[in-house]
Formats: C-alpha cells, sequence, structure tokens
C-alpha cells in the first residue's frame, strides 16, 4: 500500500492554518439573511415592546403600530450595528455594542413602567457585560497587528 509521506519544512499558507467552511449558498441568499435575520428579531422585539406597554389589557390598534413601528427601527439599528461594527477597531466595536444593547434593553424595560433608575442600573449593567464580552471575542479573534483572523 501507498501513504503519502508528511512535507517537513513547508506550509500549505494561511489556508491552512485557517480553513474556511464551504458556501453553499447564493449571494443573494446571503443578502436576504443579511435583511431576514434582524428583521425576525426586530418583529419578536417589537412584539415584546407592544406587550410591555399595554401591561395585559386588551390589543389596540395603537399597540399594534407600536409593536410595527419598534420592531422597523429595531430593525433598521440592528442592520446598521452589524454592518459598521465589524469595520470599527475593537475597542470601537465593543462599545458600539455596549450602547445598542443597553439602549435596546433600557427602552424595552421601560416599556413596563418601572422606576427610571432601576432601567438606567439594568441597562448599564447588561450594556457593560455584553460591551467586555465583544471586546473579548474581537481581541482574541485578532493578529498581532489588529486584523481579524478567519
Amino acid at each position: 500500500m501507498v501513504h503519502a509521506a508528511p512535507v517537513s519544512g513547508r506550509t500549505a499558507g494561511a489556508r491552512a492554518r485557517h480553513p474556511r467552511t464551504p458556501d453553499v449558498f447564493s449571494d443573494r441568499a446571503h443578502l436576504i439573511a443579511r435583511w431576514a435575520g434582524p428583521f425576525a428579531i426586530g418583529l419578536v422585539y417589537g412584539y415584546w415592546a407592544a406587550a410591555n406597554r399595554r401591561s395585559g389589557g386588551p390589543i389596540t390598534a395603537g399597540n399594534v403600530a407600536f409593536g410595527f413601528v419598534t420592531a422597523i427601527v429595531f430593525t433598521l439599528f440592528m442592520a446598521g450595528v452589524l454592518t459598521l461594527a465589524s469595520r470599527l477597531p475593537r475597542e470601537l466595536h465593543a462599545f458600539l455594542w455596549f450602547l445598542f444593547t443597553g439602549a435596546a434593553f433600557g427602552f424595552l424595560f421601560a416599556q413596563s413602567g418601572r422606576s427610571v433608575l432601576l432601567t438606567v442600573g439594568l441597562s448599564l449593567a447588561l450594556g457593560v457585560a455584553v460591551g467586555l464580552i465583544c471586546f473579548y471575542w474581537v481581541y482574541t479573534h485578532e493578529d498581532a497587528r489588529g486584523r481579524r483572523i478567519g
């Protein structure tokens, strides 16, 4: 039987160190998914905000309109953050996610009628946690020069 002998002293290049998964979807499918994902999350967010605002009361036309407007605005902001954050250095990347997460949670929590201090405190806590996690993630996925790996 014939077996391939390992080659010593040579590397196959950057592709061997960081293999990529095959891309089975078309560019059109990726474009649709880039908007469908945030829109689906936005619909859930809009429904949640509308449900918090009505506090178990009857569903009204104003409540439904509030939910859809909230979903659209959230979708636009999330798509913007997803597009912009990957182009920023790691500190600004993490700060952008801190701002977005804190503001989104604060708006959602404020619809329930809780106190402003509790809303701000919880929003800051969640935003800081997400910002630190995001900074760590980006920091560990960069090389020594700050270029993203993979």
